[in-house]
Protein backbone atom coordinates (compact mmCIF):
# COMPACT_ATOMS: atom_id res chain seq x y z
CA UNK A 1 0.00 0.00 0.00
CA UNK A 2 0.98 3.49 -0.93
CA UNK A 3 2.27 5.53 2.78
CA UNK A 4 2.21 9.17 3.48
CA UNK A 5 3.66 11.53 1.67
CA UNK A 6 3.98 15.17 1.69
CA UNK A 7 0.60 15.38 -0.39
CA UNK A 8 -2.15 17.61 1.00
CA UNK A 9 -5.35 15.08 1.94
CA UNK A 10 -9.27 16.39 2.92
CA UNK A 11 -11.49 14.42 4.78
CA UNK A 12 -14.98 15.50 3.95
CA UNK A 13 -18.22 14.35 5.77
CA UNK A 14 -21.35 13.10 3.25
CA UNK A 15 -21.69 14.54 -0.04
CA UNK A 16 -25.32 13.48 -0.61
CA UNK A 17 -27.08 16.75 0.61
CA UNK A 18 -25.87 20.15 0.39
CA UNK A 19 -22.37 18.72 -1.21
CA UNK A 20 -19.46 21.34 -0.04
CA UNK A 21 -16.31 19.09 -2.19
CA UNK A 22 -16.55 22.29 -4.19
CA UNK A 23 -15.78 24.49 -1.79
CA UNK A 24 -13.18 22.61 -0.76
CA UNK A 25 -11.55 22.12 -4.06
CA UNK A 26 -11.58 26.19 -4.37
CA UNK A 27 -9.83 26.60 -0.70
CA UNK A 28 -6.94 24.37 -2.17
CA UNK A 29 -6.67 26.91 -5.09
CA UNK A 30 -7.95 24.10 -7.63
CA UNK A 31 -9.83 25.73 -10.64
CA UNK A 32 -8.11 22.89 -13.51
CA UNK A 33 -9.22 19.19 -14.26
CA UNK A 34 -9.69 16.43 -11.06
CA UNK A 35 -9.39 12.66 -11.39
CA UNK A 36 -12.37 11.37 -9.75
CA UNK A 37 -12.75 7.72 -8.51
CA UNK A 38 -15.95 6.27 -8.08
CA UNK A 39 -15.02 2.54 -7.90
CA UNK A 40 -16.78 1.88 -4.39
CA UNK A 41 -20.22 2.27 -6.49
CA UNK A 42 -18.92 -0.64 -8.72
CA UNK A 43 -21.67 -0.90 -11.73
CA UNK A 44 -22.85 2.52 -11.00
CA UNK A 45 -19.40 4.25 -11.18
CA UNK A 46 -20.32 5.70 -14.42
CA UNK A 47 -23.39 7.76 -12.87
CA UNK A 48 -21.31 10.93 -11.94
CA UNK A 49 -23.54 13.71 -13.07
CA UNK A 50 -24.22 14.89 -9.48
CA UNK A 51 -20.57 14.60 -8.18
CA UNK A 52 -19.55 16.12 -11.49
CA UNK A 53 -22.15 19.09 -10.71
CA UNK A 54 -20.90 19.69 -7.35
CA UNK A 55 -17.07 19.69 -7.67
CA UNK A 56 -17.52 22.75 -10.17
CA UNK A 57 -14.67 21.75 -12.01
CA UNK A 58 -13.36 19.80 -15.32
CA UNK A 59 -13.69 15.68 -14.43
CA UNK A 60 -11.93 13.04 -15.54
CA UNK A 61 -13.71 9.69 -14.74
CA UNK A 62 -11.04 6.89 -13.68
CA UNK A 63 -13.69 4.00 -13.87
CA UNK A 64 -11.46 1.70 -12.08
CA UNK A 65 -14.28 -0.74 -12.15
CA UNK A 66 -14.97 -1.27 -15.12
CA UNK A 67 -11.09 -1.21 -16.12
CA UNK A 68 -10.96 -4.22 -13.47
CA UNK A 69 -13.58 -6.14 -15.08
CA UNK A 70 -12.18 -5.75 -18.41
CA UNK A 71 -8.54 -6.48 -17.02
CA UNK A 72 -10.00 -9.53 -15.60
CA UNK A 73 -12.06 -10.44 -18.81
CA UNK A 74 -8.54 -10.67 -20.57
CA UNK A 75 -6.30 -12.13 -18.43
CA UNK A 76 -8.37 -15.50 -16.83
CA UNK A 77 -5.07 -16.99 -15.57
CA UNK A 78 -4.44 -13.23 -13.35
CA UNK A 79 -8.27 -13.22 -12.36
CA UNK A 80 -8.62 -16.63 -10.96
CA UNK A 81 -5.40 -15.98 -8.54
CA UNK A 82 -6.90 -12.66 -7.68
CA UNK A 83 -9.95 -14.22 -6.78
CA UNK A 84 -8.50 -16.99 -4.90
CA UNK A 85 -6.61 -14.01 -2.91
CA UNK A 86 -10.03 -12.40 -2.02
CA UNK A 87 -11.28 -15.31 -1.05
CA UNK A 88 -8.52 -16.29 1.32
CA UNK A 89 -8.94 -12.47 2.61
CA UNK A 90 -12.69 -12.77 2.95
CA UNK A 91 -12.39 -16.18 5.13
CA UNK A 92 -9.99 -14.70 7.45
CA UNK A 93 -11.78 -11.92 7.80
CA UNK A 94 -14.86 -14.35 9.41
CA UNK A 95 -13.19 -16.21 11.10
CA UNK A 96 -11.74 -12.94 12.82
CA UNK A 97 -14.79 -11.45 13.35
CA UNK A 98 -15.27 -15.16 15.22
CA UNK A 99 -12.93 -14.60 17.57
CA UNK A 100 -13.40 -10.76 18.35
CA UNK A 101 -17.35 -11.51 19.28
CA UNK A 102 -16.17 -14.23 21.67
CA UNK A 103 -13.60 -11.89 23.00
CA UNK A 104 -15.88 -9.00 23.40
CA UNK A 105 -18.61 -11.07 25.11
CA UNK A 106 -16.33 -12.16 27.29
CA UNK A 107 -15.29 -8.86 28.13
CA UNK A 108 -18.57 -7.88 28.59
CA UNK A 109 -19.20 -9.90 31.18
CA UNK A 110 -16.31 -9.29 33.63
CA UNK A 111 -17.61 -5.86 33.16
CA UNK A 112 -20.60 -6.06 35.33
CA UNK A 113 -19.39 -8.62 37.69
CA UNK A 114 -19.53 -6.71 41.78
CA UNK A 115 -15.81 -6.77 42.20
CA UNK A 116 -13.20 -4.56 43.58
CA UNK A 117 -13.06 -1.35 41.83
CA UNK A 118 -8.89 -2.17 40.53
CA UNK A 119 -10.11 -5.71 40.14
CA UNK A 120 -12.41 -4.57 37.23
CA UNK A 121 -9.51 -1.56 35.61
CA UNK A 122 -7.12 -4.51 35.31
CA UNK A 123 -9.55 -7.00 34.05
CA UNK A 124 -11.09 -4.15 31.30
CA UNK A 125 -7.34 -3.50 30.52
CA UNK A 126 -7.36 -7.09 29.52
CA UNK A 127 -9.86 -7.49 27.77
CA UNK A 128 -9.21 -4.24 25.26
CA UNK A 129 -5.87 -5.63 25.11
CA UNK A 130 -7.05 -9.15 23.35
CA UNK A 131 -9.13 -7.14 20.76
CA UNK A 132 -5.76 -5.38 20.20
CA UNK A 133 -4.31 -7.85 19.71
CA UNK A 134 -6.56 -9.48 17.47
CA UNK A 135 -6.46 -6.67 15.65
CA UNK A 136 -3.01 -6.39 14.88
CA UNK A 137 -2.49 -10.09 14.26
CA UNK A 138 -5.67 -10.35 11.45
CA UNK A 139 -3.64 -7.33 10.08
CA UNK A 140 -0.47 -9.20 9.99
CA UNK A 141 -2.10 -11.98 8.44
CA UNK A 142 -3.75 -9.84 5.67
CA UNK A 143 -0.48 -7.86 5.01
CA UNK A 144 1.31 -11.48 4.39
CA UNK A 145 -1.55 -12.57 2.12
CA UNK A 146 -1.02 -9.57 -0.05
CA UNK A 147 2.73 -9.51 -0.04
CA UNK A 148 2.78 -13.55 -1.18
CA UNK A 149 0.65 -12.22 -3.82
CA UNK A 150 2.34 -9.64 -5.23
CA UNK A 151 5.31 -11.77 -5.04
CA UNK A 152 4.45 -14.53 -6.97
CA UNK A 153 2.43 -12.30 -9.44
CA UNK A 154 4.12 -9.24 -9.68
CA UNK A 155 1.29 -7.20 -11.46
CA UNK A 156 3.62 -4.34 -12.27
CA UNK A 157 4.90 -6.46 -14.27
CA UNK A 158 1.97 -7.70 -15.67
CA UNK A 159 1.21 -6.72 -19.37
CA UNK A 160 -2.27 -6.50 -18.58
CA UNK A 161 -2.14 -4.12 -15.84
CA UNK A 162 0.87 -2.26 -17.22
CA UNK A 163 -1.89 -1.27 -20.11
CA UNK A 164 -4.20 0.14 -17.99
CA UNK A 165 -1.74 1.79 -15.40
CA UNK A 166 0.02 3.46 -18.49
CA UNK A 167 -3.26 4.37 -19.98
CA UNK A 168 -4.97 5.89 -16.43
CA UNK A 169 -1.77 7.92 -16.23
CA UNK A 170 -2.17 9.37 -19.86
CA UNK A 171 -5.81 10.10 -18.19
CA UNK A 172 -4.73 12.12 -15.21
CA UNK A 173 -1.79 13.83 -16.65
CA UNK A 174 -2.74 17.56 -16.44
CA UNK A 175 -5.28 17.45 -13.73
CA UNK A 176 -4.59 18.80 -10.40
CA UNK A 177 -6.16 16.86 -7.84
CA UNK A 178 -7.62 13.39 -7.23
CA UNK A 179 -11.27 13.16 -5.78
CA UNK A 180 -12.31 9.76 -4.04
CA UNK A 181 -16.17 9.25 -3.44
CA UNK A 182 -17.30 6.68 -1.32
CA UNK A 183 -19.21 3.13 -1.98
CA UNK A 184 -18.28 -0.05 -1.20
CA UNK A 185 -15.05 0.14 0.79
CA UNK A 186 -13.01 -3.09 0.13
CA UNK A 187 -14.13 -2.85 -3.68
CA UNK A 188 -12.80 1.00 -3.47
CA UNK A 189 -9.26 -0.37 -1.59
CA UNK A 190 -8.64 -3.32 -4.09
CA UNK A 191 -9.13 -0.87 -7.15
CA UNK A 192 -6.78 1.70 -6.06
CA UNK A 193 -4.46 -0.68 -5.06
CA UNK A 194 -4.28 -2.55 -8.18
CA UNK A 195 -4.12 0.43 -10.51
CA UNK A 196 -1.52 2.14 -7.39
CA UNK A 197 -4.38 5.12 -8.58
CA UNK A 198 -2.42 6.95 -5.68
CA UNK A 199 0.71 6.57 -6.68
CA UNK A 200 -0.31 7.48 -10.76
CA UNK A 201 -1.31 11.33 -9.50
CA UNK A 202 1.25 11.82 -6.76
CA UNK A 203 1.33 14.42 -5.30
CA UNK A 204 -1.92 16.08 -6.30
CA UNK A 205 -3.61 16.83 -3.45
CA UNK A 206 -6.70 14.33 -2.61
CA UNK A 207 -10.08 15.06 -1.52
CA UNK A 208 -11.65 12.01 -0.04
CA UNK A 209 -15.25 11.30 1.66
CA UNK A 210 -17.13 7.65 3.20
CA UNK A 211 -15.31 4.86 2.05
CA UNK A 212 -12.73 7.43 -0.16
CA UNK A 213 -11.82 8.95 3.58
CA UNK A 214 -11.59 5.52 4.93
CA UNK A 215 -9.44 3.72 2.83
CA UNK A 216 -6.45 6.68 3.02
CA UNK A 217 -5.90 5.76 7.48
CA UNK A 218 -3.40 3.65 8.70
CA UNK A 219 -5.98 0.97 8.75
CA UNK A 220 -9.75 0.57 7.18
CA UNK A 221 -11.95 -0.05 10.44
CA UNK A 222 -15.15 -0.53 9.88
CA UNK A 223 -17.96 0.10 12.38
CA UNK A 224 -21.80 -0.16 12.24
CA UNK A 225 -23.38 0.04 16.00
CA UNK A 226 -27.07 -0.51 13.83
CA UNK A 227 -26.35 -3.39 11.32
CA UNK A 228 -28.91 -4.24 9.06
CA UNK A 229 -27.58 -7.94 9.58
CA UNK A 230 -24.47 -9.40 11.32
CA UNK A 231 -22.19 -8.44 14.69
CA UNK A 232 -22.24 -5.00 15.48
CA UNK A 233 -18.53 -5.20 16.83
CA UNK A 234 -16.01 -2.68 14.94
CA UNK A 235 -13.72 -4.59 12.96
CA UNK A 236 -10.39 -4.06 10.72
CA UNK A 237 -10.73 -4.78 7.41
CA UNK A 238 -7.05 -4.63 5.99
CA UNK A 239 -4.24 -1.87 6.00
CA UNK A 240 -5.05 1.73 4.43
CA UNK A 241 -3.04 3.68 2.37
CA UNK A 242 -1.55 5.63 5.08
CA UNK A 243 -2.06 9.11 3.87
CA UNK A 244 -3.99 10.17 6.50
CA UNK A 245 -1.68 8.25 9.82
CA UNK A 246 -2.99 8.26 13.65
CA UNK A 247 -6.79 8.35 12.00
CA UNK A 248 -9.67 5.75 12.31
CA UNK A 249 -11.85 7.35 10.17
CA UNK A 250 -15.67 7.41 11.04
CA UNK A 251 -18.04 8.60 7.87
CA UNK A 252 -21.60 9.28 8.90
CA UNK A 253 -20.64 8.76 12.93
CA UNK A 254 -23.75 10.20 14.13
CA UNK A 255 -25.83 7.71 12.63
CA UNK A 256 -24.09 4.87 13.18
CA UNK A 257 -22.60 5.01 16.55
CA UNK A 258 -24.11 4.84 19.81
CA UNK A 259 -22.93 8.00 21.44
CA UNK A 260 -24.74 7.20 24.36
CA UNK A 261 -23.23 3.96 25.44
CA UNK A 262 -20.33 5.37 27.04
CA UNK A 263 -18.57 2.24 28.10
CA UNK A 264 -18.48 1.17 24.47
CA UNK A 265 -17.03 4.35 23.29
CA UNK A 266 -14.41 4.30 25.55
CA UNK A 267 -13.53 0.29 24.71
CA UNK A 268 -13.73 1.31 21.28
CA UNK A 269 -11.28 4.65 21.71
CA UNK A 270 -8.70 2.87 23.87
CA UNK A 271 -8.60 -0.47 21.31
CA UNK A 272 -7.42 1.88 18.46
CA UNK A 273 -5.15 3.97 20.38
CA UNK A 274 -3.06 5.87 19.48
CA UNK A 275 -4.61 6.85 16.37
CA UNK A 276 -7.79 9.48 16.97
CA UNK A 277 -11.37 7.94 16.42
CA UNK A 278 -12.86 10.91 14.33
CA UNK A 279 -16.53 11.26 12.94
CA UNK A 280 -16.93 12.72 9.71
CA UNK A 281 -20.81 13.68 9.88
CA UNK A 282 -22.28 16.42 7.39
CA UNK A 283 -19.92 19.52 6.89
CA UNK A 284 -17.49 17.61 8.92
CA UNK A 285 -13.47 18.63 7.45
CA UNK A 286 -10.53 17.74 8.09
CA UNK A 287 -7.19 19.06 6.41
CA UNK A 288 -3.69 17.07 6.44
CA UNK A 289 -0.68 18.42 5.19
CA UNK A 290 2.95 16.43 5.47
CA UNK A 291 0.92 13.61 7.57
CA UNK A 292 0.12 16.68 10.33
CA UNK A 293 -3.55 17.15 11.26
CA UNK A 294 -3.20 20.81 9.99
CA UNK A 295 -7.20 22.04 10.54
CA UNK A 296 -9.92 20.21 11.98
CA UNK A 297 -14.10 20.48 12.26
CA UNK A 298 -14.67 17.18 13.07
CA UNK A 299 -15.83 15.00 16.61
CA UNK A 300 -13.79 12.68 18.40
CA UNK A 301 -14.90 9.19 20.52
CA UNK A 302 -12.44 9.67 23.22
CA UNK A 303 -10.77 7.12 25.62
CA UNK A 304 -12.81 8.78 28.27
CA UNK A 305 -16.21 7.35 26.28
CA UNK A 306 -17.00 10.72 25.87
CA UNK A 307 -17.84 12.41 22.29
CA UNK A 308 -15.65 15.59 21.48
CA UNK A 309 -16.99 18.04 19.75
CA UNK A 310 -14.81 20.34 17.56
CA UNK A 311 -11.70 18.23 17.52
CA UNK A 312 -9.09 20.55 16.83
CA UNK A 313 -5.60 17.67 15.75
CA UNK A 314 -4.79 17.27 19.37
CA UNK A 315 -3.84 13.69 20.60
CA UNK A 316 -4.39 12.98 23.99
Amino acid sequence: MTKASSRTVVLLGPQKTNPDVGSALAELGIRGKVALVMAGYQEREAEDAKIVEALGVPVVNMKLHARASELFAGDAEFREAYHARQNKLRNIQSFYRVRLEKADEAGRMISVRYVDPDLLEQEDNISVEQLRQLDHDHAERCAAVRLAFETQWKPEQRPSVQKHRRELAELVDGTQAIVIAGGHVASLLNRLDLFDALGLTAPKPVIAWGAGAMVLADQVVLFHDYPPYGSDIAQVLDAGFGLAPRLVVLPDMAKRVRTDDKFAIARFARRMAPAACIGLDPGARIIIQRGQVTSARVNRLAPSGATETGWKGTWS
